[in-house]
């Protein structure tokens, strides 16, 4: 086939190519004419159009009913399914009985009227709900003002705008103007938009807010950190656009936040398809910054943009962070969610295998599923039609690449709901996003001669504690019973039952019989523990027979990865206990400093693993606990006056605490409405010294407002500091 006719062949059943980039333009004629126009007559003497306003300052009542006034964008910003206001300008004045006009709306390069690509607004009498309309409300010399509204299904993008006059000739049409550009957005606030949310509150939080809280540690040592998401900050709101554009998404389908969600769950990271984020958990951030460094989303997406490449290198929080802000930012109400001992199940049987040697340490090689410590994810809130009543609400949508669905590294949207009662054969991905929560801890002996013996089951471990920011406050809000009954409870078992009847979990894998219960329990603490500084490890043995016991143990700690994963053994110890009949013995094992410094990771995360052997009985004993070294802060100041629009100093300070020169240092400093993001590079800094940072900004928005900074070295990482500040209004002049 020659290049010729390839180029302009659409594939069998095709007309028109595919129309799947906002970016790209075809213009509409100006004129459209039926025939000949006679000899002396002026397509000028008609109605024609002089000027179109828009009313789209941040003060007018389009952006400010529409709660797109924080959007730092000079165009008209308004949500689909809720009137708004234009005003045109014609040569003359206006006579409904004899001139003809219309609004018309287009999107994308091949617009169609069924594909909703093309709108044609008729001039009506009354606006009716749920369809597009214009109603003239207000006629004034040359001037109409028109009611606008979108149709509450109609698609998420940014529309040229054009207006069409009749004459007996043909149409008569105003240019392309930039200027008269209109973004439509999904919109919470109107009952008949799939992302309705009744909760005024809740829309405050879930849409509006642009700094969130995220948060990350250990179960029984949750930490948080702020997070910029600056939906609203420059040049935003078209990166969300170009991200759909680049993952060749049909624009008719941008209307449906389950396809849009769905789409941006698999553009965010850039596996398989040139996403926004390289992800990287190996610890060696050499071409490109740490994930720990990041304090926001718009640093990331603009370089995205910029670039047009992806942007290296973000871990789960980071993934969920820029998710929430290309969610809000399109108007999909969205939270970030944290799950405490996060299943990833690999062979996807709903349980996570962790096999030991027959000394009782643990076979790398065998165990290839991971619990991480923990795993951020996002909620997005939206009606599922496509499933039975009862589904829609909290969807949970994940862009961190774990595992393949239909073909692409995404994750979602799976009903909460449905997760909570089992149904996991409901779209998309429940059986994963049920695992995470759900999977039971199954500890197996590797015997020398092929054989596995269970050794003992732990349901609880999994899905510990799920958790988000509270809404309007900072502080954490639990909610693992949105994803599970409690454990032991009757609906628990049913829940779990009804995924097995699904084919969420296969069988047992291991021939094993389950070991009867010991005589002597195990169990051990690591003591609150600073990094830098030296701690002790408490492990105790009780004997709940009248029998004597001599026991060997094994403790090894390992520096590991917030996925579970270990890097390096930096502890080994074993010993030997003596137990008399009903007795409780305590043993403590030191940790220097110096083993652990040398080799930290990026979460400052240790795991102990503790065996023991009860050598009468050859009953193995098995505990693990994973403890998150508490971290300097940086100190943020700002001691001067706080008013929009007026200078104010930033102040940044940060202490070694290490006896070792942190090298390569890089402070960064984020504070949306208040300034753009910055960085400042110290090349060292030397044992208990402190940095200074000094920063002038001016605020741009009022109210409220928070300060975050973060710091990355070679040696250190995770290093955060906050303030919150109130900034005034400019003072009448």
């Amino acid at each position: 086939m020659s290049s010729e006719t390839s180029a302009t062949t659409f594939g069998g059943r095709r007309s028109v190519p595919p129309n799947n980039s906002n970016a790209a333009e075809d213009d509409l004629p100006t004129v459209e004419l039926q025939g000949l126009v006679p000899r002396g007559i002026s397509l000028q003497d008609y109605l024609n159009v002089m000027n179109v306003h828009l009313f789209k300052e941040r003060w007018d009542s389009n952006k400010v009913d529409h709660h797109t006034d924080k959007y730092d964008n000079n165009k008209l910003i308004v949500r689909r399914g809720q009137s708004f206001h234009i005003q045109i300008d014609f040569n003359r004045p206006y006579n409904p009985n004899r001139d003809l006009f219309r609004v018309e709306y287009v999107i994308g390069r091949y617009p169609q009227e069924n594909k909703g690509t093309y709108i044609p607004v008729p001039v009506v009498p009354e606006l009716q709900r749920g369809k597009w309309g214009a109603k003239v409300v207000m006629r004034e010399d040359r001037s109409v003002r028109l009611s606008v509204q979108s149709s509450p299904e109609c698609i998420v993008g940014k529309f040229r705008m054009y207006v069409a006059v009749w004459t007996p000739y043909g149409i008569i049409r105003t240019r392309r103007n930039p200027e008269t550009d209109t973004y439509i957005l999904f919109n919470p606030w109107c009952e008949e938009d799939a992302v309705y949310l009744d909760d005024e509150r809740e829309r405050e939080e879930y849409v509006l807010n642009d700094i969130g809280v995220i948060f990350h540690g250990e179960v029984k040592d949750i930490k948080n950190r702020s997070w910029s998401y600056g939906q609203f900050e420059d040049g935003i709101l078209d990166v969300c656009l170009y991200i759909m554009d680049k993952a060749e998404m049909d624009l008719s389908g941008r209307g449906n936040p389950i396809k849009v969600s769905r789409v941006g769950s698999a553009m965010i990271n850039a596996k398989d398809d040139e996403g926004v984020i390289v992800g990287s958990w190996d610890n060696i951030y050499s071409y490109g910054i740490a994930p720990s460094a990041w304090t926001g989303s718009v640093d990331i997406l603009l370089e995205y943009r910029s670039s047009e490449s992806p942007v290296r290198y973000g871990q789960c929080w980071v993934f969920a962070g820029v998710f929430n802000t290309f969610l809000r930012c399109l108007g999909i109400p969205a939270r970030v969610v944290t799950n405490y001992f996060s299943a990833h199940d690999n062979d996807a049987n709903l349980q996570m295998d962790v096999f030991l040697e027959e000394d009782g340490s643990v076979n790398s090689k065998l165990t290839k599923d991971s619990v991480w410590n923990y795993h951020c994810w996002n909620e997005a809130w939206m009606k599922r039609p496509d499933l039975p009543v009862g589904f829609g609400g909290w969807q949970a949508v994940d862009s961190t690449p774990q595992e393949n669905s239909d073909g692409m590294y995404r994750c979602g949207p799976a009903s909460v709901q449905a997760v909570k009662h089992g149904h996991v054969c409901f779209q998309f991905d429940a059986p994963f996003v049920f695992a995470e929560v759900n999977s039971d801890l199954v500890y197996i002996t590797a015997k020398k001669d092929g054989t596995h013996v269970v050794e003992g089951v732990d349901s609880t471990h999994i899905g510990k504690l799920i958790v988000t920011k509270q809404v309007g406050r900072d502080g954490m809000q639990d909610i693992t019973d949105t994803y599970k009954f409690q454990e032991g409870q009757e609906e628990e078992r049913l829940a779990l039952e009804t995924a097995l009847m699904y084919g969420a979990k296969k069988a047992i894998s291991t021939e094993g019989i389950l070991k009867p219960r010991s005589d002597v329990d195990m169990d051990f603490e690591v003591e609150n523990a600073v990094l830098g500084k030296d701690f002790k490890i408490t492990i105790t043995f009780q004997n709940n027979s009248s029998n004597h016991y001599t026991i060997s143990a094994y403790l090894s700690g390992n520096i590991v990865f917030y996925t579970g994963v270990s890097k390096a053994e930096f502890k080994k110890e074993t010993f030997d206990v003596t137990l008399g009949p009903l007795s409780f013995k305590k043993e403590e094992v030191p940790v220097r400093a110096g083993e652990y410094l040398g080799q930290l990771l990026e979460q400052a995360s240790l795991h102990f693993f503790v065996t023991a052997r009860v050598n009468e009985t050859k009953d193995i004993l098995a505990k693990q606990k994973s403890i998150v070294l508490t971290i300097p802060r940086i100190i943020i100041k700002v001691p001067g006056a706080k008013v929009v629009g007026s200078d104010m100093v930033v102040i940044v300070e940060f202490t070694n605490p290490l006896t070792e020169t942190l090298q390569n240092v890089w402070i960064y400093l984020d504070g949306p409405g208040l300034m753009r993001p910055k960085r400042k590079m110290f090349r060292e800094i030397r044992p208990n010294t402190t940095v200074q940072w000094e920063e002038v900004c001016q605020p741009w928005v009022s109210g409220p407002r928070k300060l975050i900074a973060s710091m990355t070295s070679d040696t250190l990482r995770h290093v955060y500091g906050e303030l919150d500040v109130v900034i005034q209004r400019r003072p009448s002049e």
